[in-house]
């Protein structure tokens, strides 16, 4: 038995962090993937099938309680990594109190949100089981700590599996059986409450068969509160990077019609697809960083957070190649009512990839500045705010067509995050740029020829006449990716690249051992 209780239950660790990187990388596109494809069956259905006010009720309700959730959650997401690469306890055990900090947090959330059900249906439509609705909450939570620390030992494919498959498909599965019975009314709700438990029930398995049980453990109150306190800035920054998705929806509802709402909502969806590929990584990230921060390391950060963010920037840029180009035809997926979207998606799917540095970047400052990115979080949002109300306010003195303001003035919603989102890239690189003494920026100019390409292919294939926008899905959004990844590939990624992801094998690459801090 190691000396160390705290690391003799890790998983094997090879000696190359990158190498771990590069493969939770490979998952996680991969992962991307079946939640695209998993996606567009829920939208279709709720766009098609339920209609614009039931899906609305739907989305403010899910806005509401997942923003309570990822309060609830207390930054364990990427705070769990830092607790268990510094603790000598039994890693089971600290996942134990990081499970009962997280529902004990859910237990005041849900208890607010029953007691003020309006916060969650502002039209005052409450009825029935509705007022226990907020018990999911404890299921978000609990799943989103329970991947945190499998992802510790590398296991992205437990977060793949349950958000990417497991979720994805039980809520359009049950939202689909739902449409023709007395329940369609509720048929959305109770879709995502499903996909939550069933969620939570896949990653607690999960967690259970890494981890085992946990024996001779035993609540520790202190440990509990000390470690929610640790937390309260990655809390407050994950809160943020959440709020900012959300934001522009609240402000465009006080200047447009709940219809155009609507349009944007959807548009947000299929935007927030490649959001998952970054937010996906922090797990596989953070202790990553942990490790190489306790050895002093900041020129391996610094590599780190470069690589991650190459890779993230080129899978972001062709994913939103693939769904910008054909936007209509993606748009009308849904409903031929949704292509007027198609511009808020456009812009979307840039603020997606602008906002990529600014995620790896943050996923090294909250730990070595965090209240400074805190401060930087802070200021972008306030800064999302002012320009949102300002472009929105602004777009009645432009030649506008009458008809077409409200499109225009989602459209500049979506614009004003984009810009948001490029000062918080620029300002995080910078910061931790000058903390790690290392460039840190992913960007290669290999992308633009990528990027070329694949407008070349993708404007080919928006030539064909109307009717054959499904050969401009189900074809040309392909060829898209492809191209794009055809040209990173042979231009863009190096030979330590190209090594990293022809890597095979049934390991699972981790962390070189490492002297444990006391905490």
């Amino acid at each position: 038995m190691s000396a160390n209780p705290g690391i003799n239950e890790s998983a094997p660790r090879p000696d190359d962090d990158i190498a771990a990187l590069a493969k939770g990388g490979r998952t996680n596109f991969f992962g991307f993937v079946i939640r695209l494809v998993a996606r567009i069956p829920f939208l279709f259905i709720a766009g098609r099938f339920y209609g614009p006010d039931l899906l609305g009720r739907f989305a403010y309700a899910v806005i509401v309680m997942e923003l309570a959730a990822q309060l609830a959650t207390l930054g364990l997401k990427r705070g769990l990594a830092q607790q268990l690469s510094t603790t000598d306890q039994p890693h089971v055990c600290v996942v134990m109190d990081a499970m009962l900090a997280a529902f004990l947090a859910s237990a005041i959330a849900s208890a607010l949100l029953m007691l003020f059900p309006q916060a969650m249906f502002p039209a005052g439509d409450v009825h029935g089981a509705d007022w226990l609705l907020p018990l999911v909450i404890f299921g978000i939570a609990g799943a989103d700590v329970a991947l945190a620390a499998l992802a510790y030992r590398h296991d992205v494919a437990s977060t793949v599996r349950v958000r990417a498959i497991v979720e994805p498909w039980v809520i359009s599965i049950t939202a689909g059986a739902l449409i023709y019975t007395h329940f369609h009314d509720d048929g959305l709700i109770i879709a995502y409450v499903a996909s939550v438990v069933a969620g939570l029930t896949a990653a607690l398995w999960r967690l259970g068969r890494s981890y085992g049980l946990p024996h001779g453990w035993k609540p520790h109150p202190g440990t509990v509160i000390a470690m929610a306190r640790r937390n309260v800035p990655l809390a407050a920054a994950d809160a943020i990077e959440w709020g900012s998705r959300r934001l522009d929806i609240a402000i465009l509802g006080l200047f447009v019609a709940p219809y155009y709402v609507g349009l944007y909502y959807v548009a947000q969806q299929v935007a927030s697809m490649p959001q998952k590929l970054k937010t996906s990584f922090d797990p596989i990230l953070a202790p990553v960083i942990t490790q190489k921060l306790a050895e002093g390391d900041k020129a391996a950060v610094a590599k780190q957070v470069r690589q991650v963010g190459f890779w993230i920037i080129a899978a972001q840029s062709a994913i939103a190649l693939a769904l910008g180009i054909p936007g209509k035809a993606v748009m009308g997926l849904v409903g031929p009512q949704f292509v007027g979207g198609t511009a808020a998606l456009a812009f979307l799917l840039a603020a997606e990839v602008i906002a990529a540095t600014a995620a790896v970047s943050e996923s090294a400052l909250v730990y070595v500045a965090r209240h400074r990115n805190l401060m930087i979080s802070t200021l972008m949002i306030g800064v999302q705010g002012v320009l949102t109300v300002a472009i929105i306010s602004a777009m009645p003195l432009l030649p506008v067509p009458p008809g077409g303001l409200q499109a225009y003035q989602a459209a500049g919603a979506a614009l004003a995050l984009a810009l948001a989102l490029a000062l918080a890239s620029i300002l995080k690189a910078r910061l931790l740029c000058r903390l790690l003494d290392a460039p840190v920026q992913g960007w290669r100019w290999s992308l633009i020829w990528a990027g070329a390409a694949a407008l070349v292919v993708g404007f080919a294939f928006m030539a064909l006449p109307r009717r054959f926008e499904w050969i401009q899905l189900a074809i040309g959004a392909p060829a898209i990716l492809v191209t794009f990844g055809f040209m990173v590939w042979y231009r863009g990624f190096t030979q330590e690249d190209r090594a990293l992801f022809r890597m095979q094998g049934t390991e699972d690459p981790a962390l070189p051992e490492t002297e444990i801090a006391t905490p």
